[in-house]
């Protein structure tokens, strides 16, 4: 697939961005604006966005991030029928759409724990995976601690997406505050302007979803 690698524009005269970077970019940013105006429509993008985000992290080596695109796929499917189908308890009379919530403090700390503990173990297979067990197999993946937990966040972020959880905003200011810093250590350029309009978008939806969650 020869096309993945093929080359827009250069920044700074040595930075290429290329097709997929910008396919997975306006992909991306089209679905998390979708989600943050409470918008259903965004699974359908988010499953076009899945499929680039694939190809994009198999070109990189990122493995963490590569694996986690199939279960990324089922966490969307979820989220899908829960906003479309809530429960009686759940529903918003004005239209029937699913309702904002909130984690406990005990939800919080669980997944705090949860994205440390087996992002550092997820780390660990990695950083052995290209050095110890199969050097030369597999591409070393060139940051896999910071990898790990970023797709353990990502996961988390992205099951609270699809309960309609208030925290998954929380969630994802972090995600794209340590994207910026993961697509920086790779030599990505692009990526990280695209990682700060995320930001700005949490912002906004931590703030929309708030005003919902209160009705």
């Amino acid at each position: 697939m020869d096309w993945i690698n093929y080359t827009l524009f250069t920044l700074g005269g040595d930075r290429p961005v290329l097709l997929i970077d910008l396919l997975s970019s306006l992909l991306g940013l089209t679905c998390v604006f979708l989600a943050g105006r409470n918008n259903k429509y965004n699974f359908w993008v988010g499953y076009l966005y899945t499929a680039a985000l694939f190809l994009l992290f198999w070109n990189k080596n990122l493995y963490a991030n590569l694996i986690l695109q199939p279960i990324s796929l089922g966490i969307n499917i979820l989220g899908q029928y829960r906003w479309s189908h809530p429960k009686e308890e759940e529903r918003v009379e004005s239209d029937g759409s699913l309702k904002v919530s909130m984690l406990g403090w005990r939800g919080r700390v669980f997944a705090v724990v949860a994205v440390l503990a087996l992002g550092g173990v997820w780390g660990w297979l990695l950083k052995m995976l290209g050095t110890a067990w199969f050097p030369g197999t597999f591409p070393a993946d060139p940051v896999p601690y910071l990898d790990a937990c970023l797709t353990m966040l990502i996961l988390i972020a992205q099951f609270l997406s699809a309960l309609k959880k208030w925290d998954c905003w929380i969630a994802w200011l972090f995600v794209n505050i340590f994207q910026i810093i993961l697509h920086l250590s790779v030599g990505h350029i692009f990526m990280p302007i695209v990682s700060g309009l995320y930001l700005i978008n949490g912002v906004v939806s931590l703030l929309n979803w708030y005003k919902l969650y209160k009705k």
